[in-house]
């Protein structure tokens, strides 16, 4: 007696928010052998996205920073709050420090550089459906090195109970008005604490500040 085995293939589906129709078009050339990715969108904004009745049903979205109208952190941080089991993966040419936490802090689980090569972009992709975190490898560099304290000091002060609540409401966006109110302190008293949360994390804004406090386990990722 014969058996047929068949394996069964997950379809990855896949939404693209590029404005360069070149890369677009670079990316669509690249995934067409992936036999397991079903782009199900194009789009050169993330209010064209947003407003597609299939976008919802993306499983991962492949996004630009630097786009028209809403910006790609503004978009990826839309994502996380209205679809959140659509994973989000950065491809931009920016490598500054400061556009990599905002855009993690934002929700994206993946930062890739448009320079990275086509069998890196669909791996890229498989590792971030499957629960991955994928990222140039210079990138992950800089991300772990963020957390390395700088210099030759003593090793960090603990934050206070005090500190982690401020800390906390940074991570929620709250405003240093907004802060002083629920921790009861002047805005004078919210900066000169915030700035103490630097000194510990060896942080220089509020992103990458709330970056490690994630990394470290201060304050909860799901808040």
């Amino acid at each position: 007696m014969f058996y047929l085995v068949v394996e069964l293939i997950h379809m990855i589906a896949l939404s693209i928010i590029e404005d360069n129709r070149y890369t677009m078009e670079g990316c669509l050339a690249v995934l067409a052998p992936a036999s397991d990715i079903n782009v199900i969108g194009k789009f050169q904004t993330c209010e064209d996205a947003f407003e597609d009745k299939d976008f919802g049903g993306s499983d991962v979205v492949l996004m630009d920073i630097g786009l028209p109208g809403m910006s790609g952190i503004t978009g990826i941080h839309y994502i996380r709050q209205h679809f959140p089991g659509i994973a989000t993966i950065v491809c931009t040419v920016y490598e500054d420090d400061q556009k990599i936490f905002d855009a993690l802090c934002s929700g994206a689980v993946g930062y890739l550089l448009k320079r990275m090569s086509g069998d890196s972009l669909v791996q890229a992709i498989r590792d971030a459906a499957g629960g991955g975190s994928p990222m140039t490898p210079t990138i992950a560099r800089r991300v772990i090195a963020s957390f390395h304290p700088k210099g030759t000091g003593s090793p960090d002060e603990a934050l206070t109970e005090g500190e982690i609540a401020v800390l906390t409401r940074l991570a929620e966006g709250k405003s240093y008005a907004i802060i002083a109110g629920e921790v009861f302190l002047s805005i004078d008293g919210v900066r000169n604490r915030i700035r103490r949360i630097y000194q510990k994390l060896h942080a220089r804004t509020r992103s990458e500040a709330v970056a490690k406090g994630f990394a470290r386990r201060l304050i909860n990722p799901g808040r």
